[in-house]
């Protein structure tokens, strides 16, 4: 018989477990200085097996812990096929790690731990939730910062336990918030005649009724610029269409920036307008008048800011004198298109810490990064 304080973690069984783990960080969360929950169905969208594109080419085992009959953390274990084909040692991940008791972190994680051991997994990052292309890292700085869709939220006690629990930090994703209209981007505002002295460079936004071909050639330029990059998975068709399919009701033709190099696609940038906007006061589940609410605002369009999600440059032209180009175009695109949508804020997340070229650029508009989430890894004996 557990005593009353006993942590025991177990893993997710039947509809009811599930819908609690999708929801659990909201109930742990509540009231925390910073945190806003998501809705329910987005997150629903990330972790339902039924749902979620991950589940095409990987499989996860969630897990619940448990004190005195009350859930009081989460956490995911999961492997991706697309990561056992890159060398080195076989990694899986855990992810979806939510809990405002630190003592919680080491049973999950030994749990998570467990399920990908005997998977014959030598190697856990995490957290993804549940790769690469999904939610990542766990958040070090940032908590009272403005909540952006993608972002995930932590207390402050998250990192510190997951490193007492024996991992050590792997990469620091970091984040920048750009204001529309500031004196910094003024000052870094391109002239247009820059374009015709680099050649025939072209800006494009997304052609509505040709959705599915420019979804093609944005996962093309991004699994391209983004190959062989730590911890990088490629993006498969379907995570595409369901991303697509999930903006449809908040789609403009300029959120998608494609610049081309003489007719050929070169560098391509999406930019999501922030869901936390329109549905932050209303809770993860929304009543029937929230609901009403929520479709308002968005068929208003009421956002003031977004997020870039995905960001690339081609290969082929990191040898040439389009290489820092081409980024500074896409981004002063950015910031001039942020005028002619509602955005005052626009923000540049998941920008690695050893990318200092990137980083460099962005850091002539702003100099500090305003979140920061981070990798962990650990070898399993």
């Amino acid at each position: 018989m557990p005593s009353p304080n006993q942590i025991i973690v177990s893993p997710v069984s039947g509809f009811r477990q599930q819908s609690l783990f999708i929801k659990l960080p909201r109930l742990l969360y509540d009231g925390l200085s910073g945190y806003v929950p998501p809705l329910d169905m987005e997150s629903r969208g990330l972790l339902s097996p039924s749902k979620a594109p991950f589940f095409e080419h990987g499989f996860a085992c969630y897990f619940l812990a448990w004190r005195d009959g009350k859930p009081v953390g989460r956490i995911s274990a999961h492997i991706d096929a697309f990561a056992l084909k890159q060398e080195g040692p076989r990694t899986g991940f855990f992810g979806a790690l939510d809990t405002a008791e630190p003592e919680c972190v080491g049973p999950l994680i030994e749990a998570a731990e467990h399920w990908l051991k005997l998977r014959g997994i030598e190697r856990v990052r995490g957290p993804w939730t549940l790769n690469s292309n999904g939610q990542s890292g766990v958040m070090i700085e940032g908590q009272n910062e403005i909540p952006m869709i993608g972002t995930p939220w932590h207390p402050v006690s998250l990192g510190h336990a997951v490193e007492q629990a024996g991992y050590t930090k792997a990469m620091d994703l970091l984040s920048y918030r750009m204001e529309t209209g500031s004196a910094a981007e003024r000052a870094n505002i391109l002239p247009f005649n820059v374009r015709e002295r680099m050649g025939n460079i072209t800006m494009r936004g997304l052609r509505m009724d040709h959705v599915a071909e420019d979804a093609e050639i944005l996962r093309e330029i991004y699994n391209d610029a983004w190959d062989g990059t730590w911890g990088n998975i490629p993006l498969t068709a379907k995570e595409v269409q369901s991303l697509l399919k999930e903006l449809k009701p908040v789609l403009r033709p300029e959120q998608y920036v494609l610049a081309e190099v003489d007719g050929e696609p070169a560098a391509i940038a999406l930019v999501v307008p922030n869901m936390f906007d329109v549905c932050g006061d209303l809770g993860g589940g929304p009543s029937p008048l929230g609901w009403l609410k929520l479709g308002s605002r968005v068929l208003n369009h009421e956002f003031h800011s977004a997020r870039v999600v995905l960001l690339g440059v081609r290969k082929k032209y990191l040898a040439t004198a389009l290489r820092a180009m081409l980024p500074a175009l896409i981004i002063d695109e950015l910031m001039r298109r942020g005028h002619v949508l509602p955005y005052r804020t626009i923000e540049l997340g998941w920008v690695l810490e050893v990318h200092e070229g990137l980083r460099n650029l962005i850091e002539r508009i702003v100099p500090e990064p305003y979140k920061r989430h981070r990798m962990y890894e650990k070898t399993l004996p």
